[in-house]
């Protein structure tokens, strides 16, 4: 069986904390009864049975071992269910009855260092990139073992469309990018559409992808970053992509187009990816290789016109195409400075532009224990970091941080990396939710006043955010690698990834400062000691403050990770065809609220720290959130499906700062736009409708 791990170190692994968060996978053969193992079959039949109608995993394995591991949350035995009819009174007794089954369980789910593991995975470009650098390094079998795959197997057949192909995510509908990825990712590990001893379901399942692959197109129709990877692979041509130069790295830092000015995600992505792409580096060309040349194609692929295909793109995967402006770069580049660029003394310009590219990915990898941002990041340093040098330390130490971004459920094993759904477009965040997850998880139970009963849990949760504040900026000079200070900061997940996000440090703040001295509404009395455990020193919540406040835009507004430091026209240049608003750092209506709220309890408690500054940053804070309503009332969400968790978040920063239905137009018209939705309760908004940048009711789920 499949057995969580948290907080546990292992050989050539770092770390600030203990490890404090990390949580992994591991298959022990020896675990489990006879029992417990036909339940978790019975289990991953379930979900394939169901695959069709819900797609996402309910991390069953995982409650299994934390609730057996963990009864009742410590607690007594959970009250009896309360059944209410629909004429009947609800009564006090009744929900807090059910308040306290529900926090039982909530408990029970709790990892011994404090979070709350949970699966945070659900784009379908993931796993797929590991398996192909892995099988270029030779590291599969090595990184991979016999459950491994098996796991990874169900993981890729279970998300298969009906009609044969891939999405973007496990939503989504089938895409060139989804579908070629996720063929080539199952004939990587052994899966043959023309196997006859094999299973037949899987044969006739990997025949079908191929046909849908066929069918429209083949492989030629594939995203930039697809045709990125095939290259490498080995089954596309370098000829074929656009150009990715790395002597951008060389061009004045004042520059309005230097690389230090992207999005981090979008700079840590070109990073490794202008490092292979000067090198043209190319895979080993095996007999795998040669027959996904004739497998992803309609046409034979020494026949193929590669240049013409730099721009084709599948209709599937087309959101965001090209203007005129960005192919006539990429056609000056791959005509003009590309065949200057590979003539000496010029191509000792090529030669220091990779020098820089792969210092700043050795800079960064050191800086998060080779964690890495995320787990697209992840895949591609390592990569950079083989091609180096296959022998190097740093190589090594990639291939031990690859289980942390591992996660089993019952559809199978998937490569975290959560996204931020920008319009069409969906940005990976880092391998895990812990900390964001234990801020919402605090919230909620103190929410509920029955502090006194689940001190234990809030305790636990405490020192677990206490252990993930961020302790220390990067290393060096940080500034001259364009990182921002993180001192004070929480990540979205531990602290030993180490980039700082301006939400996390807004609702860090605030639930430290409400695990020590809430009392109830009133924010008056501190709360004991025995209870919740030692507070924090206060020089630490000083440095989360120094953070938020240099967070802040010029609108008002709070990007994630940086400040903007880019102009909007750069967005012209994003080459990525499915992602929209992917390549510079912009503001967001729920990580204003989440850091005007943590600054305005903050204010109440240390009146006079930095009050000037906090009371204008929190004054500019709420304009934004006022400005960028929408006329409807509602505001648009960018880390979940939409305009109800956007409006969500825009009315929760406002309350807390003093605004109501009598004093706020902006909250009666938001008030105005629930009431109008009020099926919500029964109905959810629809991944499809976020595309379409409206507000749409999505299908009945209750």
């Amino acid at each position: 069986m499949w057995k969580l791990k948290i907080a546990e170190g292992g050989p050539r692994l770092s770390t600030v904390n203990n490890h404090i968060g990390r949580q992994h996978w591991e298959f022990d053969p020896d675990a489990g009864t006879p029992e417990e193992r036909a339940q978790v079959e019975r289990l991953r039949d379930e979900f394939k049975k169901n695959r069709f109608r819900v797609k996402q995993s309910a991390d069953l394995l995982m409650r299994m071992q934390l609730t057996k591991e963990n009864p009742c949350g410590g607690r007594i035995p959970a009250p009896r269910a309360v059944k209410v009819k629909e004429t009947e009174e609800i009564t006090e007794e009744a929900v807090t009855s059910t308040l306290r089954r529900a926090l039982n369980f909530f408990s029970s789910i709790q990892a011994h260092d404090g979070h709350w593991p949970a699966e945070s995975a659900d784009p379908l470009f993931f796993i797929q990139p590991l398996l192909i650098a892995l099988h270029i390094t030779g590291a599969l079998n090595a990184v991979l073992g016999p459950e491994h795959q098996k796991e990874i197997i169900r993981y890729i057949y279970n998300h298969q469309n009906e009609d044969g192909g891939w999405g973007l995510h496990i939503e989504g509908q089938s895409t060139m990018f989804g579908s070629a990825l996720s063929y080539i990712a199952l004939r990587l590990l052994g899966e043959d559409p023309d196997d006859d001893d094999g299973e037949e379901d899987k044969a006739v399942a990997l025949a079908r992808a191929r046909r849908w692959i066929l069918d429209h197109g083949g492989a030629l129709g594939i995203p930039s970053w697809g045709k990125f990877w095939l290259s490498v692979l080995g089954v596309y041509e370098w000829s074929g992509c656009n150009p990715l130069p790395p002597e951008f790295w060389l061009i004045p830092n004042i520059s309005p187009i230097h690389p230090g000015k992207m999005l981090c995600y979008c700079r840590l992505v070109y990073m490794p990816m202008s490092y292979l792409y000067g090198k043209r580096f190319v895979g080993p060309i095996t007999g795998m290789v040669r027959s996904l040349r004739q497998e992803l194609y309609t046409e034979p692929y020494h026949e193929i016109n590669w240049p013409k295909a730099k721009n084709t793109v599948a209709k599937e995967d087309l959101y965001y195409p090209h203007p005129l402006v960005q192919d006539m770069l990429w056609g000056f580049l791959h005509h003009v400075a590309e065949p200057i660029l590979a003539r000496w003394p010029f191509s000792l310009l090529r030669e220091k532009a990779l020098k820089v590219a792969i210092d700043h990915v050795h800079y960064e990898d050191q800086n998060s224990r080779y964690l890495c941002i995320g787990c697209v990041e992840k895949v591609l340093c390592l990569l950079a970091c083989w091609v180096e040098d296959p022998n190097s330390e740093a190589y090594k130490l990639h291939l031990a941080r690859i289980p942390d971004y591992f996660w089993v459920a019952e559809d199978g094993l998937k490569f975290q990396g959560q996204t931020e759904m920008q319009k069409a477009g969906q940005r990976n965040k880092s391998f895990g939710s812990q900390t964001w997850d234990a801020v919402f998880a605090i919230q909620a139970i103190l929410s509920c006043n029955l502090n006194d009963e689940y001190g234990p849990t809030l305790r636990k949760a405490h020192d677990f955010l206490k252990a993930s504040q961020v302790r220390a900026n990067p290393s060096g000079n940080f500034v001259a690698m364009y990182r921002h200070i993180s001192k004070g900061a929480w990540t979205f997940s531990t602290q030993d990834h180490g980039w700082q996000v301006s939400d996390c440090t807004g609702e860090g703040l605030k639930v430290v400062l409400q695990l020590c001295y809430l009392n109830a509404a009133l924010l008056l009395s501190q709360m004991s000691t025995e209870l919740v455990g030692q507070k924090m020193q206060t020089e630490c919540f000083y440095d989360a403050v120094n953070v938020i406040l240099s967070l802040q835009s010029i609108s008002g507004g709070f990007p994630a990770w940086e400040p903007q430091r880019a102009f909007r026209w750069l967005e012209k240049f994003n080459p990525t065809e499915f992602f929209e608003d992917t390549l510079i750092e912009r503001e967001y209506v729920e990580c204003t609220s989440s850091a005007v709220q943590g600054l305005e309890l903050f204010r109440k408690l240390y009146p006079e720290h930095r009050r000037k500054e906090i009371e204008s940053c929190i004054s500019r804070g709420i304009r934004y959130i006022e400005d960028t309503q929408n006329p409807d009332g509602s505001w648009y969400g960018c880390w979940g499906i939409c305009y109800t968790y956007g409006t969500w978040f825009a009315v929760e920063g406002l309350a807390a700062c003093g605004k109501n239905y009598q004093n706020s137009l902006a909250l009666r018209k938001a008030c105005e736009f629930y009431y109008q939705s009020s099926y919500l309760m029964v109905d959810g908004e629809r991944v499809t409708f976020q595309v379409k940048i409206r507000y749409a009711r999505g299908k009945k789920l209750m």
